[in-house]
């Protein structure tokens, strides 16, 4: 072993028991001699339709005790180069919103006064936005890999401004992501006009529809994706709502017709080799999936998002 944390070994402690982490990694307070951060953002008050979003975090942690340390297609072993805890949940305001936005940014501050890649659980995806505040005043605009059945590009939603389908037009219009290098990758569903992701494109928004993605290996996509960003800092945002519901019906505004789970797969495994400075996985409603498989799927995705992150060994 290299001395670093490790999950808990289903050999060593039953899975069914055990703490409550990702992974059943241990646990930390201080982000000194961290490399990753995995936390939460059990939040809910910034989705449009069907809620749930808080439990997300808590039932990814538990699916997560199903995963081992080794990426066995890729041959990634993100535990043995890289100091990965759970920091636990930020304290969000359940009643408010716009305090939980300033909470999230705050503390995301705080982090980020270290040398550590945070990793979020959410939550809605309205989280993304003070976080790419913070990931912008630390690293200046990112490159930002999307992936979601959404472009997330409303004005306002009810008179409001920051809510979880309006982030990234305020995320461009405060420069916190660079718009030739950001990429949108699965949308889909029905719009309220036919120009409903023209004036993203006009930013300078590459996009790339589900329907375009149908049937075929999203290797070759994620890999054109990462020479044309470089070596730039990029952050990477997953809804998991990109999927199709028949493999993610837990979320909150489900579309048919998209993305599939080896393709999810393909897709961050072409990611390696990019400067990755931060990521989230967002919109998990485990209200919406008894059988706890798109908690599940989320909690994968996540550990694929972990063995791409810069350091990352492989055997």
């Amino acid at each position: 072993m290299s001395g670093k944390n490790q999950p808990i070994s289903g050999n060593d402690l039953a899975r069914f028991s055990g703490p409550n982490t990702f992974m059943r990694l241990p646990t930390a307070n201080r982000f000194a001699g961290l490399d990753v951060a995995v936390l939460g953002v059990p939040m809910d008050i910034g989705t449009s339709w069907r809620s749930g979003t808080r439990f997300g975090p808590k039932q990814i942690r538990s699916e997560s005790a199903m995963i081992r340390p080794y990426n066995m297609a890729t041959g990634a072993a993100p535990f043995e180069s890289l100091q990965i805890a759970d920091i636990g949940d930020l304290a969000i305001n359940t009643f408010s919103l716009s305090d939980s936005l300033r909470i999230i940014s705050e503390s995301y501050d705080q982090i980020l006064m270290h040398d550590v890649i945070p990793v979020a659980m959410g939550g809605d995806h309205s989280i993304s936005l003070p976080i790419l505040r913070s990931i912008a005043r630390k690293h200046g605009p990112v490159a930002l890999v999307h992936v979601d059945a959404h472009a997330d590009v409303n004005d306002e939603m009810f008179g409001e401004r920051e809510t979880h389908g309006t982030v990234f037009r305020r995320a461009y219009e405060e420069g916190l992501i660079q718009p030739d290098k950001t990429y949108q990758i699965g949308l889909r569903g029905s719009g309220y006009a036919a120009s409903d992701f023209v004036e993203a494109q006009g930013w300078g928004f590459q996009q790339f529809l589900a329907r375009d993605l149908w049937h075929r290996s999203l290797g070759t996509l994620g890999d054109e994706i990462r020479r044309d960003i470089g070596d730039r800092p990029t952050y990477v945002t997953y809804d998991i709502d990109s999927l199709d519901p028949s493999f993610a019906p837990g979320t909150g505004t489900p579309e048919i017709g998209g993305l599939s789970t080896h393709q999810a797969m393909e897709l961050i495994w072409s990611l390696a080799g990019l400067n990755i400075v931060g990521c989230d996985l967002v919109e998990v409603s485990p209200p919406y999936d008894a059988s706890g498989n798109t908690a599940l799927t989320g909690a994968n995705l996540l550990f694929e998002l972990l063995c791409v992150l810069p350091g990352v060994t492989r055997r």
